[in-house]
């Protein structure tokens, strides 16, 4: 048996991989935006709400790398879990703003005690087992079962949203599978948990985290990589919401919505889930496979070449949209989750051979944190050129930024 065959029947690998499954079966997610406007609230409390997550994310990120690699993964993960159950929990039962606000935060917290966490368990199973020099295949093949779960998620949100009684009770639904995944994460090894110390003390806390920062971004390398990183998904994360709007005009604009007999807004919510779970099928075979072009060429010339061709898609896009070429935009946005779904364990890979074994969690959080702190700026920016100019001229913009940015990544060394 080789070395790949081992791996993917390996007991601990599938936990890892049903972690990723189920973590993504969140069925709120695409009518988050619908549930909260049909609450009353206006897109600027929306905003406000969306706001109060990022600076969430953006506070505790690193703090909550080093928590987990000072006083355990585990211990850190069933915390990140317990933060989204709760944060579901206040939704269901949410109506009041306030109490709304008080969901965003513990989400908030969910999803800065979650990042790189999970990776760094993989990163040090991986050493226990002798495979580091697979994580590519390993990460990518997690990563494929998350892109799955996402896919589900979209199919199975259809379902959902035609059938409950209210767009609340999704949330409901979704502390299940996230019940399932903290249950799974107890039944990890405690050789995963990698614990530095079994006492708290703040003063050593925050000694780590300022040495573990000053290591990291005295590492020319780590500092290149998580920058490109960082921008790469924070545009990504940003402007996948503004072209929402334009595929649900589409969507009314096809007469297929009227295939299946439906109101026009139930036919954009059916149609909208289709595109979602057809794109993350997409994905994790992409996610799965982008292993194999490491045959060709190295993942630090892959993290530059997807940069690029990001850039031209986005391009693509603006053409699209100036052009009304339906088509094109659907294929372009498709396209756009498949880069993104290649490129993860791509960054994983370059991250995994620059970093020491102590700071792997925070590496991570540093790399998510930074994604946070571009959001916060490109979000309102990008915002005000769709207001001002148009949803056409941004992407173009966004194109030609991608491509400067990756000859300067190319003359740096990256």
């Amino acid at each position: 048996m080789n070395i790949l065959s081992e791996i993917k029947k390996d007991r601990q690998i599938w936990k890892f991989c049903f972690y990723g499954l189920l973590k993504n079966l969140n069925f709120f997610e695409p009518y988050l935006l619908i549930y909260l406007l049909g609450m009353g609230f206006s897109l600027f409390q929306v905003g406000v709400l969306f706001s109060i997550r990022e600076i969430m994310v953006y506070l505790f990120e690193v703090p909550s790398g080093v928590f987990a690699d000072y006083y355990g993964k585990k211990r850190e993960l069933m915390i990140c879990f317990s933060c989204y159950i709760f944060s579901f929990l206040l939704f269901f039962w949410g109506g009041d703003f306030w109490l709304l606000i008080i969901a965003m935060i513990f989400y908030g917290l969910g999803e800065a005690f979650r990042s790189g966490t999970h990776k760094a368990m993989i990163y040090s199973y991986l050493e226990q087992k002798n495979w580091f020099v697979h994580k590519t295949f390993v990460y990518g093949r997690t990563r494929s079962f998350s892109l799955i779960g996402s896919s589900f998620s979209a199919f199975l949100s259809i379902a959902f949203i035609l059938n409950l009684p209210s767009v609340r009770w999704i949330f409901l639904l979704s502390v299940i599978p996230y019940l399932l995944d903290f249950l799974l994460i107890m039944s990890y090894p405690d050789s995963l948990d990698e614990r530095q110390a079994t006492d708290w003390s703040f003063a050593d806390f925050f000694g780590m985290g300022i040495h573990q920062l000053k290591s990291v971004f005295d590492n020319t390398m780590l500092r290149r990589t998580l920058l490109n990183s960082a921008l790469y998904d924070s545009v990504f994360k940003t402007i996948k919401d503004y072209i929402q709007p334009i595929l649900s005009g589409v969507i009314l604009s096809l007469a297929a919505v009227n295939w299946l007999s439906l109101e026009p807004e139930d036919g954009v919510k059916v149609y909208l889930g289709m595109i979602y779970g057809i794109s993350y099928i997409f994905s994790a075979v992409a996610s799965k496979n982008i292993y194999r072009l490491n045959q060709y060429q190295t993942s630090e010339k892959l993290l530059h070449l997807t940069f690029m061709v990001t850039g031209v898609v986005a391009i693509l896009i603006g053409s699209g949209i100036q052009f009304q070429f339906t088509w094109l935009i659907i294929f372009l946005y498709l396209g756009l989750y498949i880069i993104k779904a290649a490129r993860r364990p791509i960054v994983v890979d370059v991250l995994g051979d620059h970093m020491k074994k102590t700071e792997r969690a925070t590496v991570l959080s540093v790399d998510s944190q930074l994604t946070s702190l571009f959001m916060m700026i490109m979000a309102p920016l990008f915002g005000w050129v769709a207001d001002r100019f148009s949803i056409s001229f941004l992407f173009y913009g966004i194109g030609f930024f991608f491509l400067l940015a990756s000859l300067g990544f190319k003359r740096s060394g990256q």
